[in-house]
């Protein structure tokens, strides 16, 4: 794929860029290195390589997820916190339909 003085300008006039026409006739030769590039890229042989998310290997350091940790706050108390909602259905928060 090329990139021509047109092709820059749409590009530009879509991104809501302003580009002077110099600048315009400087980017061509770049974006086409930019593609060049990228087409490279797609010849590079990647079967049987797993995708990865990053260079090192990263493991999140998570809690344990216990239910009833804390007697006031754990899990336990839904009856005790439906008890003040001005509207409980099977064990939810009922709310008004703002949708119809």
């Amino acid at each position: 794929m090329s990139v021509d003085t047109a092709t820059v300008a749409r590009i530009a006039s879509l991104a809501r860029i302003k580009v002077a026409d110099d600048e315009i006739a400087a980017m061509v030769p770049e974006l086409n290195g930019i593609l060049a590039w990228v087409e490279q890229l797609g010849e590079v042989n990647v079967e049987g390589i797993a995708p990865m998310t990053a260079v090192i290997p990263n493991k999140q350091r998570l809690r344990d997820d216990v239910v009833n940790a804390d007697p006031l706050t754990g899990g336990d108390v839904r009856d005790k916190v439906l008890s003040n909602a001005p509207a409980g259905e099977h064990g939810f928060f009922g709310v008004p339909k703002v949708i119809e």
